[in-house]
């Protein structure tokens, strides 16, 4: 049984916090190390990225994609129908990793710059390249297993704080699409 991803991110996140405590982040020479060791992570999860990018347009998988987009939490939309290629559909995922990564790097930039915060660079050292590699673009394109049961697409949408996020998952059942069909929300072709 492996363990939940947010658990273990928990765990490391707890336990470099008692490491960073006894690390002497006022040495030049350590808070550079750890500097090296942050810029070093970006470099390696941006070259599985870029590698990713090349696989997926390599591959140009323009197997139709047809699932129902649920309506945001709160929102009195209906869900959407949307109907894609699993091509297209990477891409959009990748556009999406590459975004919370360049976040990523702002906020700890922002943090470690303006305001001088030390200890989360050893963390955001370490996460980031874990969850790059537990995502799912990587275990198709990177690792080579195939697309079904939990990596069949779409894919979940990532909770939030303890797997509660603002959306509910995408269905790609026959009668969900049916339904968003009959109900004419959307069908259009993204690109």
């Amino acid at each position: 049984m492996a363990l939940n991803p947010q658990i273990t991110n928990l765990v490391i996140i707890l336990g470099m916090m008692q490491v960073s405590k006894k690390i002497p982040f006022d040495d030049p020479q350590v808070l550079l190390g750890v500097r090296i060791l942050y810029i070093v992570t970006n470099i390696i999860i941006a070259g599985v990225y870029l590698y990713l990018q090349n696989k997926i347009n390599a591959k140009k998988d323009l197997t139709t994609l047809k699932y129902v987009e649920p309506a945001p939490m709160g929102s009195a939309d209906e869900p959407k129908l949307i109907t894609t290629t699993v091509h297209s559909y990477d891409l959009q995922q990748l556009r999406a990793l590459w975004k919370s990564q360049l976040m990523g790097v702002g906020m700890m930039g922002v943090m470690h710059l303006y305001f001088k915060y030390t200890n989360p660079l050893l963390i955001q050292s370490i996460i980031p390249l874990k969850g790059a590699f537990e995502g799912n673009l990587v275990k198709i394109h990177l690792f080579g297993n195939p697309a079904i049961g939990d990596l069949k697409r779409p894919w979940k949408a990532a909770g939030g704080l303890m797997g509660m996020g603002g959306q509910g998952e995408p269905k790609a059942d026959k009668k969900s699409i049916e339904q968003a069909e009959r109900a004419g929300s959307g069908g259009v072709k993204e690109e």
